[in-house]
């Protein structure tokens, strides 16, 4: 049952990189495709319907943590307080930029909350990035679970290319979306974007893997890392074709292989210390009783699927490209 969850979180955690990683992108990228006031509106109305619903992702994979594995949750963000401080206060402001930005007819109150939305996405795109590469990669933790030193000593180089990861990610996911859901000059400008930006944009998704890999892997997990390059290429390559769609869905399976190789690496830990290896935290030792996680399970059996088809519809509903 603990292996079970471990796989679940992880599941979750891919859902939301995958949703709201093209959120992230157009906000990213609101002021460098959208030229005109009526690009931008076209932009933010591509995402409009499904930002909120896709962040629930993040609240649900935090839930499941606190819930599934106490420890883990209690080590995880307490030795990453003020990092979670600053990934909600990107949250945050790019969600009011986007409730607010349409409130005032001025050109200034718009440019105004666009930069909050462009500043929140990198913030949070970074901050989550950070995140997960500290969790996968370690922290300096002490036999009771607590941060050992300053919070700065979290900060290495390997990090550092994590937190890169989700950005990249984010901004060839967004340009790849806007030239998926718009047309006309929009849409070719997103596709040429998009172009240029996947080789150089994965490049951290691509090293960050790696790096696990080396370190960490196993056998098996040779074969989704391997996978990573070759659906971005093929990404790519279907992209240049004009196939938006379908350069879309490689994209998802480019992070969902990444997402099997660096939780495939991290098991059975749930958190590595990088100061003693027996301070690690593992699946077995920071699990909730049996108990806790059947009546979790059976609860997730009937919640799950009713989110699933709830949040399927809606982009079944506004499938169509927004029309600048």
């Amino acid at each position: 049952m603990e292996t079970f969850w471990f796989v679940a979180i992880a599941t979750l955690w891919l859902g939301y990189l995958f949703l709201e990683g093209f959120d992230f992108g157009v906000g990213m990228l609101l002021r460098v495709l959208g030229r005109t006031e009526s690009e931008r509106g076209a932009m933010l109305t591509t995402i409009g319907p499904v930002w909120d619903g896709n962040e629930v992702w993040l609240i649900v994979a935090a839930g499941a943590t606190f819930a599934a594995f106490p420890g883990w949750y209690a080590s995880l963000f307490s030795a990453a307080y003020l990092l979670m401080l600053l990934i909600l206060l990107g949250l945050i402001g790019r969600g009011v930029a986007l409730e607010w930005r349409g409130k005032v007819d001025s050109d200034r109150w718009r440019a105004r909350w666009d930069a909050v939305n462009g500043v929140g996405s990198l913030v949070a795109t970074l901050g989550v990035g950070l995140l997960l590469s500290w969790n996968i990669l370690g922290i300096p933790l002490d036999a009771s679970g607590n941060r050992v030193g300053s919070p700065s000593a979290v900060l290495r180089w390997d990090t550092a290319v994590g937190a890169l990861m989700f950005t990249g990610f984010a901004l060839v996911h967004g340009a790849v979306f806007v030239s998926l859901k718009t047309d006309g000059v929009l849409r070719r400008r997103a596709h040429r974007f998009a172009l240029g930006c996947l080789p150089w944009g994965l490049v951290p998704l691509l090293a960050l893997v790696l790096v696990a890999q080396l370190r960490e892997g196993f056998t098996w997990t040779w074969l989704p890392a391997l996978a990573v390059p070759l659906a971005a290429a093929a990404a790519w390559w279907r992209l240049r074709a004009g196939a938006e769609g379908q350069a879309f869905a490689l994209l998802g399976l480019t992070l969902a292989a990444a997402a099997v190789t660096l939780f495939g690496a991290l098991y059975p830990n749930v958190l590595p210390s990088t100061v003693d290896a027996a301070n690690s935290l593992t699946v077995q030792g920071a699990a909730s009783s049996p108990y806790t996680l059947k009546v979790m399970t059976w609860l997730a059996a009937f919640g799950l699927p009713a989110v699933l088809v709830y949040q399927g519809w809606t982009y079944w509903v506004f499938r169509k490209r927004v029309v600048t």
